[in-house]
């Protein structure tokens, strides 16, 4: 880069910052004007600025911001690897994928096999149960954790039962040391769906760090973002290869973007029934994807991983301020609580309203839509009952009676770190004020009337 360049690269940067100063000032909160959402990026100059460098560079697929990324986010969570790819449910497929390699011998997942799962969640971490021509079993919930009810482990496991692929639920975290020591005695793969969850613990160790392979999202909602993007985090080298391999086209090779012969033998190997000598570059072990992510989404996350624990700080403060201030409504709402031994980096704040409540959940979250106050139902509710899945083979164990449970009465609103205790204020008393209205709607009309 000569002289001349760096000097206008530079300019361009400062001209970047003082853009995004103009472009996006602060916004002043207005209650029943400006929308409470539910999440959203949280950006500033730093961030637009690491895109624009990364433009600045000519290099538009994965290249050197992508590889600083991945060194990053493995040392935060504390794993030897992290492979980035294009979003968190291509990081939940590749990393499922990977376990059906055939470089893992009588290990490797088969058609048939079974993976214990729960339907209380997200379809991305179903889908590739299915994809992959697997069998689920699903387990219910407990309540108020919203996550797996690991009673009923022992009872969902039968002779074909292979693996546990299960998420921690936005934020909160399933019991680690229950569902680490079934997967060790039965000798089970297990794969943390973190999407919802980067950054929390369970008694201090990072999740993402129990489990065989790990995966995490950088969509905007999340805790970080990078527009979309995602990574598969291991540690376990062996694994780490599969990894890369189904995310990358399903080669045998293992240069990076741009590289060649890394092994220095690349015209030398036999493989299959190829020809002795065949590029190594263009041999593949496996039936993969192209799923990487681009070197402009990594320079994104280069400069949010940076503010990280702050954001995770502001989720947890958010998270409290709420939970104190709808404490007192605990008779006609269930809140979420975190899971003895954890620590949660929250995503969200799941609210459960009681059978015994004189309104419902939809009447309560059409009237905080009417404030401008964002909510979300706890994604697909009971999954097996989606129209999607109707056909599929899958075991289930129980009525599923908290899924159900889920499916009629639960939503969540925000914790992300914009928003500011005025919004998080406003959101409190709208409830208080429709649960106020609503008790005394029920004492004037009982239900003899």
């Amino acid at each position: 880069m000569t002289n001349g360049s760096e000097r206008l690269r530079q300019q361009i940067l400062e001209l970047t910052a003082q853009y995004f100063a103009e472009a996006f000032p602060e916004p002043t909160f207005q209650p029943g004007i400006t929308p409470v959402p539910v999440s959203g990026k949280v950006m500033d100059a730093d961030d637009i600025g690491s895109v624009v460098e990364s433009g600045l560079d000519a290099w538009f697929t994965t290249g050197r911001f992508a590889k600083d990324f991945e060194r990053r986010l493995a040392r935060f969570v504390g794993v030897r690897s992290a492979s980035l790819v294009n979003s968190g449910s291509s990081a939940n497929l590749v990393a499922l994928s990977a376990l059906t390699s055939p470089k893992l011998g009588d290990r490797r997942l088969k058609p048939g096999d079974e993976v214990i799962t729960v339907a209380a969640g997200f379809p991305t971490t179903l889908n590739p149960i299915i994809q992959n021509q697997l069998v689920p079993v699903f387990v219910d919930i407990t309540l108020p954790s919203y996550e797996i009810d690991v009673t009923q482990l022992e009872t969902a496991r039968s002779e074909k039962t292979r693996a546990i692929m299960v998420a921690h639920t936005l934020g909160n975290v399933f019991d680690l040391d229950a569902v680490t020591a079934f997967a060790k005695k039965h000798d089970l793969w297990l794969i943390e769906d973190c999407c919802d969850a980067l950054g929390s613990t369970w008694k201090g160790q990072h999740i993402g760090t129990f489990g065989d392979i790990a995966t995490v999202s950088f969509y905007p909602a999340h805790h970080m973002t990078m527009g979309e993007g995602g990574a598969v985090l291991t540690d376990k080298p062996a694994l780490q290869v599969l990894i890369d391999s189904f995310r990358d086209w399903g080669r045998d090779c293992w240069c990076d973007t741009g590289k060649d012969n890394t092994c220095g033998k690349r015209f030398e190997w036999e493989l299959g029934t190829l020809p002795c000598g065949y590029d190594h570059k263009y041999i593949y072990s496996h039936i993969g994807y192209n799923l990487k992510a681009t070197d402009m989404q990594a320079a994104l996350g280069v400069s949010q991983i940076k503010k990280l624990p702050h954001f995770i700080e502001r989720r947890k403060a958010n998270f409290k301020h709420l939970y104190e201030a709808l404490k007192p409504l605990n008779d006609v709402l269930m809140l979420s609580e975190a899971t003895p031994g954890s620590d949660p980096s929250w995503f969200g704040f799941l609210i459960g309203v009681r059978e015994s409540a004189p309104f419902t959940r939809n009447e309560l979250i059409l009237a905080l839509d009417r404030k401008k106050i964002g909510t979300r139902l706890l994604f697909g509710g009971n999954l097996i009952r989606q129209p999607a899945y109707e056909g599929c083979t899958y075991r289930t164990i129980g009525d599923l009676k908290n899924t159900e449970f889920v499916m009629n009465n639960v939503f969540w609103i925000g914790v992300y770190p914009g928003l500011t205790s005025a919004m998080l204020d406003y959101v409190a008393e709208s409830i208080h004020k429709f649960v106020s209205e609503n008790k005394v709607i029920k004492v004037l009309q009982p239900d003899h009337a």
